[in-house]
């Protein structure tokens, strides 16, 4: 059921378009029953889930996946973004399209958004699986030792910069920068191919998209997961890729306690992969999500919206 026959190019993808707020969104739908929405994570696209919508789909789901606003083929929207911003689109979308709760699947800040939602929109939540994620969308000061703030400080100044931030951008979504970028990220380095590249890269050329760096890069981090999962009350799955650099696999001690406080958290830790595991080891992530599914959510009934 997990096997490589089922993944597909991520051009081969049916694209559709909801408009949210005058702005328009992008995202795609595949498979029939029980309905999962995918959020992916920062610079990522539809695209980054290629590996996992048929493998899902085919599983017995009703499969959605949608580019959050600012990424992939959703509009580039001059705003401030922040993640309150992105749960607001989430939650009207599922109002939408979906008539039942969901599970929410998300990578990175997309598994934070996808925690939000689980703690703080119970009624669209059946569940949630996270998937390494953020502690926040940036750093908080007191994360940081006193010189490193003032770095941080003054980079905010430089993104924020018509001048400065064009030049930034401009070095920053090179494909062999973006090629570099993942080679930390992402264990083994065949994974990191020339599709995988262009899914980060193309987005990066749509007018509006360096205005979008520069507001999400000096945005406010949001809720921590600490503040969220007492309010959790639906089953969460919690996959890390052991060899994150970006978010350490000592990030999912806070799942960790939870679970130890009474949460239904189930904790997958995924040797020799890091930050994006669903795309490095798909085969892996898939069948721990089909499992879990299965025994948390296929049979659970939460009454509908």
């Amino acid at each position: 059921m997990t096997g490589i026959t089922q993944q597909l190019p991520a051009s081969t993808l049916e694209k559709l378009f909801w408009t949210w707020q005058g702005y328009k969104i992008q995202y795609t739908v595949m498979g029939t029953g029980k309905p999962l929405v995918l959020v992916h994570g920062f610079g990522a696209s539809i695209g980054h889930w290629r590996k996992n919508i048929p493998v899902l789909a085919n599983a017995g789901y009703q499969v959605f996946a949608v580019d959050l606003l600012g990424f992939g083929g959703s509009d580039k929207a001059p705003i401030d973004y922040s993640v309150e911003v992105w749960v607001e689109l989430l939650k009207d979308f599922c109002s939408t399209h979906i008539l039942e709760p969901a599970v929410f699947i998300g990578n990175s800040i997309g598994a934070l958004l996808s925690l939000m939602i689980v703690a703080e929109h119970p009624e669209i939540a059946a569940g949630g699986v996270l998937i390494n994620s953020a502690g926040g969308l940036s750093h908080r000061p007191h994360e940081l030792n006193p010189p490193l703030r003032v770095v941080m400080a003054a980079f905010n100044k430089v993104v924020r910069s018509p001048i400065t931030g064009k030049f930034v951008f401009n070095r920053i979504r090179q494909k062999a920068q973006i090629r570099r970028t993942l080679y930390q990220v992402y264990r083994d380095r065949a994974a990191v191919t020339d599709e995988l590249v262009d899914l980060l890269y193309t987005p990066s050329c749509d007018p509006g998209a360096q205005q979008v760096f520069a507001s999400i890069l000096t945005a406010p981090p949001g809720p921590t997961p600490g503040e969220l999962l007492p309010k959790v009350e639906r089953p969460l799955l919690v996959i890390w890729g052991a060899d994150d650099p970006w978010t350490p696999i000592t990030g999912a001690k806070i799942y960790e306690e939870a679970c130890k406080n009474g949460k239904e958290i189930k904790i997958v830790p995924i040797p020799n992969a890091g930050h994006c595991p669903h795309d490095e080891v798909p085969d892996v992530v898939n069948a721990q999500i089909v499992d879990w599914l299965t025994k948390n959510v296929a049979t659970t009934t939460i009454k509908p919206l």
